[in-house]
C-alpha cells in the first residue's frame, strides 16, 4: 500500500501556510532541507520547556534524562541505518561538518605526500573543498572519476583512477542537481582491492531510500538531519569502529578528554572523542522523532512515492518546448530531483516568476561548479521532492512555468 501524501501534509504546520502574495506555498526544495512534521516542531520545544540542560555531565534529574534522550537517538539512529554499532555514530553538525571531520582527523594522519584522493566532478563543493584543503596541505593529488552523458559515473577507467596509490575515495551516492542515483558496488570492490579507504556522502541519499551501511561495506558515510524532517545543524558521521578508535580528535575541549595535565590530555572512548563541547541537544532530540516519523511511513514507501512523482514530473516538463532536462532517464537510477534549463532564460529570472506563484525551487549552481563547467551553463532550475509532495505541487510548477514562458514569449506548450 502506498504512502498518502494527502494525509502525510496535515503532520507539517508550514505547508498550509499562505505566502504574503497571497498564493499558498508549494515546496519543491527539499534538495536543500526538508520540512518539519509537528512532532519534530514539538520535541525540540519540549526540550527547551521541560528538559533544558547540558548532557553528559550532571548528576542531577533535567542532566541524566536529557543525556538519555540524547544517547536513545544514537542507538535510534544506528539502528534505522544498520550501522556496525552505536559508537560508530559521531553526532556532527552536518554533512559538511562530517566530511571536514574526516579529513582533518583521518586524512591528516593518513594521507601523505604522493598520496592520490579520488573524488568525482559532480561533487557538492563540501566533498571537494575539504579534500582540495588537505591535498594542497599534505602535497597529494586529486584524481576525478568523469560523467556519462546522462550524469552516471563513467567506470570504464576505474582502474587507472584508483590505483595502489590512491588513499581514500570520497563519493556521492545521489547526486544534489541531477538525482541520479549511483550504484557504488564497482567502486567500493575497486577501493578494496587497493586498499584504500572510502567515504560516501549520502546527504541526499539518507533521505530517501533505505540504507543498511554494513552491507554497504563503507568505511565512512556523511549525513544531514535537516534534509529528513529534522533540525537544522544536526549531521551524522558513521564510520567503522576500528577505523574512529584509531583516529586523533580533531577539536579539543571539554567532554572529549579522559584526563587533562597542565601540557598533556588523554582523550575520551568513542564517541565522546570526537564530539567535543556542548553538541545541539535540542536539534538531536528532535531528529529522534523525525527518524520516528520516517520509520512510521517506511523508507520503501517514500522511495516508490518520490519515483512516481519524477516520473510525472518528467513527462509533464517534456511537454514543454524549449527545456533542457538533466540526468538519466532510467528511473531505477534517478531520485526525487529535476533540474531543468529553459532556452535563453537565466534560471534565477525562472525562479522569481516561480516565486510568484508561490512554487519555491532552487536555482543556481547548487555548489557543484565545477559540474556546471563541464555541463557549460551558469546553472539549473531545481526541483526536488519528498514525502509530502503532490502532482498537484508538479502542476503548480509547470503552470508557473507557463507563466514564464508567457512572459519572455518563448514557445508554447506541447501537446501529446
Amino acid at each position: 500500500m502506498s504512502l498518502d501524501p494527502y494525509q502525510i501534509r496535515k503532520d507539517f504546520p508550514i505547508l498550509s501556510r499562505i505566502l504574503p502574495n497571497g498564493k499558498p506555498l508549494v515546496y519543491l526544495d527539499n534538495g536543500a532541507s526538508s520540512q518539519k512534521p509537528k512532532s519534530v516542531i514539538d520535541a525540540t520545544n519540549e526540550y527547551y520547556t521541560n528538559d533544558n540542560a547540558n548532557i553528559h555531565r550532571g548528576v542531577y534529574y533535567l542532566s541524566q534524562h536529557a543525556t538519555e534522550l540524547f544517547e536513545r537517538t544514537r542507538i535510534k539512529t544506528s539502528h534505522f541505518f544498520q550501522a556496525q554499532c552505536a559508537k560508530a555514530i559521531i553526532f556532527t553538525r552536518g554533512t559538511t561538518d562530517a566530511i571536514n571531520l574526516v579529513a582533518q582527523a583521518w586524512g591528516r594522519t593518513n594521507i601523505s605526500e604522493g598520496d592520490e584522493i579520488v573524488l568525482s566532478v559532480q561533487e557538492h563543493h563540501s566533498n571537494l573543498v575539504p579534500w582540495q584543503m588537505l591535498a594542497l596541505e599534505k602535497k597529494a593529488f586529486l584524481k576525478f572519476i568523469p560523467i556519462k552523458e546522462d550524469t552516471t559515473y563513467d567506470l570504464s577507467n576505474l582502474n587507472q583512477i584508483i590505483t595502489k596509490r590512491t588513499k581514500l575515495v570520497a563519493i556521492s551516492q545521489m547526486s544534489n542537481v541531477t538525482g541520479t542515483v549511483h550504484d557504488l558496488t564497482a567502486i567500493i570492490d575497486r577501493v578494496r582491492q587497493v586498499g584504500a579507504k572510502v567515504l560516501v556522502d549520502g546527504a541526499q541519499a539518507a533521505c530517501h531510500m533505505p540504507i543498511h551501511l554494513v552491507d554497504m561495506d563503507v568505511d565512512f558515510y556523511a549525513f544531514s538531519g535537516h534534509k529528513m524532517l529534522g533540525p537544522t545543524g544536526v549531521g551524522v558521521l558513521f564510520g567503522k569502529e576500528e577505523i574512529l578508535e584509531a583516529m586523533p580528535p580533531w577539536l579539543g575541549g571539554g567532554d572529549m578528554i579522559e584526563s587533562v595535565e597542565l601540557e598533556s590530555s588523554t582523550y575520551a572512548a568513542l564517541p565522546a572523542k570526537l564530539e567535543a563541547g556542548t553538541p545541539n541537544i535540542a536539534g538531536v532530540i528532535g531528529f529522534s522523532h523525525a527518524l520516528d516519523y520516517l520509520q512510521k511511513v517506511g523508507m520503501k514507501k517514500i522511495k516508490e512515492h518520490e519515483r512516481m512523482l519524477t516520473e510525472y514530473a518528467l513527462d509533464q516538463l517534456n511537454r514543454i518546448g524549449g527545456l533542457q532536462i538533466y540526468g538519466t532517464d532510467d528511473l531505477d537510477k534517478r531520485g526525487g530531483v529535476v533540474s531543468f534549463t529553459m532556452e535563453g532564460i537565466h534560471p534565477h529570472d525562472v525562479g522569481s516568476i516561480l516565486d510568484e506563484e508561490g512554487v519555491a525551487i532552487r536555482v543556481g549552481h547548487h555548489c557543484c561548479q565545477p559540474l556546471m563547467k563541464q555541463l557549460s551553463i551558469p546553472g539549473t532550475c531545481r526541483a526536488s521532492f519528498y514525502l509530502y509532495n503532490t502532482k498537484e505541487d508538479i502542476d503548480a510548477l509547470v503552470h508557473g512555468i507557463d507563466k514564464v514562458k508567457s512572459i519572455f514569449g518563448r514557445v508554447a506548450r506541447k501537446s501529446f
